[in-house]
């Protein structure tokens, strides 16, 4: 043992200038540490990680262990304490009326959505802040501390902006439960967002006050407004929302077939502002200005026309991380590019790593909860792995460029590209696989045309129609735009008819998306042979969601529908007010086809039977030795008992309805039962029947709300003392 820790130290200390890339990952795991107990920890966790770190640092800091241990727990507990203070900085979550209601709030933004019918024109989606509802429960309540996501009627063309005050009547929904244990959380989302829930509007809006607040966020956001307008005019449908998420990052009107095209086809990602658009962005400044420095002899001669492309190209960067919406993926690649301009300013190497490095801390630091968000893992992923990799091709690549005819610069270009597509798409499967559950097999072939078309037609043409729509003279190069924005969405398209070319996967457990990312890390961060030890986490974690066992039956929040797994197909029964996205996510997360469960006979694996015994509605699901009793319909709501005779030798009994005096000797799932606990996830083994609930898997955490989804009540605002 003792010759392994020497060995280990050893390889440490020949590999201590790619120690400080670890920072960032010790970070990562006190946030995930954060979110693992069932209970809220307290601070003091965090606190006596740093003392322990301290006594470390300070004595043990003239030998290699003593910096490596202290360095890791402190960044441990800085991530932890970044995670404890945003979770609790965030206002509660508060009580939203069940039923119709008026309410006024503040327009922070407007997002054009699709048309829901071919031919009819597209809705708009508003955030409101600083809302208020006009209740008697609610009389003199205080603003809501969070935003409120609301749908308007389509037939509503009130003309208004960001900054403007509305008076809607509205019905609201708090963010729901997951669909099932380990599901996608997103009343974790929305705490951590800063959103109260969602509705849709029952009539039209109306504007109660004149031009509005105005601020710099408003501002800009009636700036990005106006330039999609602009846009939308010129190029109306597909082509305009696509070319209004390239230039000013609002993405909502992208109709639903584009969405699901590029996705299927690996392209989702150009639908995304993120680095490549960044450095799209930055490189065709910098050309642009290098060139147009080169061409006056006077300053070509005396200015630094290198130093001065870059600078200018990282303002043009950060004007376009802003017009965009400044999402996380820009911001990650927007703190990079000023580390690497920074570099190139001074004259020191541009480290990329470490670049990556520090984004990520900086990220962690003050938003800790993106940790667990599709951005931040696939854009880091993505990225690391680029960087890696073409730390080690580098030199393959130099000689394969050789004397640099034009023959071989084109198999260069198309080799890089092949090679960027294939390090990204693959350090970025998992997360996909985690996340959306599937597997574009296709994506490389898809990106090498997508992206050269991106980077010298679709977003140069775009950022010229910007420049000129002050003359009004967009017109020709938004046309040239659609040209290319077209070329791209029939490339989508045609690739995702290909067959196979989407690949679905069941649910991955939270813990083997960590085992690859973590193998990930491990691959790209060390430099010598002992990083190809990353590649074992890697493969386990990948292959989880093959071997990782799925429940037999799935009892959905509001108990309203009853999944059960039965071969290749899911069979789904019942009413739910959110059937349509409960009835998704279960075909996502099991990676089977929904179908209605049958009402009479016996499925074809023989274990599952409904109707007999003339009980309507009731079917009994065995495997092996155990059995489970199902009560799918029920038109009494539990009115109508079941007959003793049917409830015998059932090891569970299911029902959307309240069990009442149903079955009273046998352990019961109901209406009820799931109104407390949340969704219920049951398995049949050899050793029984075993239940977990989402209440189970997810605690008793600040963001998860009471049962019913119950927030805290809308307080009055405090009475001035009468003087």
């Amino acid at each position: 043992m003792k010759g392994v820790l020497i060995r280990f130290q050893t390889l440490l200390l020949t590999e201590r200038h790619r120690l400080p890339l670890w920072l960032p990952v010790f970070m990562a795991l006190g946030v995930l540490a954060y979110f693992q107990p069932l209970t809220e920890p307290v601070v003091w966790w965090a606190l006596g990680g740093g003392f322990l770190s301290a006594p470390l640092l300070i004595f043990g800091w003239h030998r290699l262990g003593g910096r490596v241990s202290g360095c890791a727990i402190l960044c441990v507990s800085l991530g932890f304490l970044a995670a404890w203070s945003e979770s609790h900085r965030a206002p509660p979550m508060p009580e939203l009326p069940r039923r119709a209601v008026i309410l006024t709030g503040h327009v922070q933004a407007v997002d054009m959505l699709p048309a829901r019918n071919e031919g009819t024109p597209g809705g708009r989606r508003v955030t409101l802040s600083g809302v208020r509802f006009e209740t008697w429960l609610d009389e003199g309540m205080s603003p809501l501390k969070r935003t409120l996501r609301l749908r308007l009627r389509d037939d509503d063309s009130l003309l208004f902006g960001p900054g403007n005050e509305l008076r809607i009547r509205a019905l609201l929904e708090a963010p729901p439960f997951p669909v099932m244990p380990g599901a996608r959380d997103l009343q974790r989302e929305a705490w951590f967002g800063k959103e109260a829930g969602t509705g849709r509007a029952l009539g039209v809006a109306a504007r109660i006050d004149g031009s509005g607040q105005v601020s710099a966020a408003t501002t800009l956001e009636r700036v990005r407004e106006k330039i999609a307008a602009r846009i939308a005019v010129v190029l109306p449908g597909s082509d305009g929302a696509i070319a209004s998420t390239l230039l000013v990052g609002l993405s909502g009107a992208i109709a639903a077939k584009d969405r699901e095209a590029f996705s299927v086809s690996g392209l989702s990602h150009l639908l995304a502002v993120a680095g490549l658009h960044l450095g799209i962005v930055m490189g065709l400044v910098v050309t642009a200005v290098r060139y147009g420095l080169a061409f006056i002899e006077w300053t070509a001669l005396r200015w630094p026309c290198k130093e001065i492309a870059v600078v200018c190209g990282l303002f043009g960067g950060v004007i376009y991380v802003v017009m965009t919406g400044m999402h996380l993926p820009a911001m990650r690649s927007l703190i990079m590019a000023c580390l690497v301009v920074l570099a190139l300013v001074t004259g020191r190497n541009a480290a990329s790593m470490r670049g990556l490095a520090v984004a990520a801390a900086v990220l962690l630091l003050t938003g800790p909860a993106v940790i667990l968000g599709v951005p931040f893992q696939m854009s880091f992923a993505a990225v690391m792995a680029l960087i890696a990799g073409y730390e080690v091709l580098r030199a393959p690549l130099r000689r394969l460029h050789g004397e640099g005819t034009v023959g071989r610069r084109f198999l260069v270009h198309v080799t890089t590209l092949a090679l960027t597509s294939l390090l990204a798409g693959t350090a970025t499967l998992p997360v996909s696989m985690a996340h959306f559950g599937e597997i574009q097999p296709f994506f490389v072939v898809a990106n090498l045309i997508a992206v050269p078309m991106t980077a010298l037609w679709v977003m140069p043409a775009g950022l010229l129609a910007v420049l000129l729509m002050p003359l009004h003279l967009e017109h020709p190069a938004l046309d040239v735009m659609g040209w290319g924005v077209d070329g791209i969405i029939w490339l989508a398209s045609t690739v995702a008819r290909w067959p196979a070319a989407r690949i679905a996967v069941p649910m991955t457990p939270g813990w083997g998306l960590a085992l690859f990312l973590f193998g990930l890390c491990w691959l790209c961060l060390w430099s010598r042979k002992w990083r190809l030890i990353g590649t074992v986490p890697m493969l386990i974690g990948f292959m989880t969601p093959f071997f990782h066992s799925l429940p037999d039956v799935v009892i959905t929040p509001d108990g309203g529908l009853v999944a059960v797994r039965e071969g290749k197909q899911l069979l789904v029964s019942g009413q739910s007010r959110d059937a349509w996205f409960e009835r998704r996510a279960l075909e996502q997360a099991f990676a089977r086809p929904v179908v209605s469960l049958p009402m009479h006979g016996e499925t074809a694996s023989g274990d599952l039977t409904c109707g007999e015994d003339g009980a309507a509605g009731v079917c009994v699901l065995q495997r092996g030795k155990h059995s489970v009793l199902l009560r799918v319909e029920d038109t009494t709501d539990g009115q109508t008992l079941l007959p003793r005779e049917v409830c015998q030798g059932m090891d569970l009994f299911v029902t959307v309805s309240p069990a009442r005096s149903s079955c009273r000797d046998v352990p019961t799932i109901d209406r009820f039962a799931v109104w407390r606990e949340g969704a219920v996830a049951v398995r049949l083994t050899d050793s029984g029947v075993q239940t977990l609930s989402d209440r189970q898997w997810s605690g008793d955490r600040l963001w998860v709300m009471r049962p019913g989804r119950h927030g805290a009540p809308n307080l009055p605002l405090a009475r001035e003392d009468d003087r």
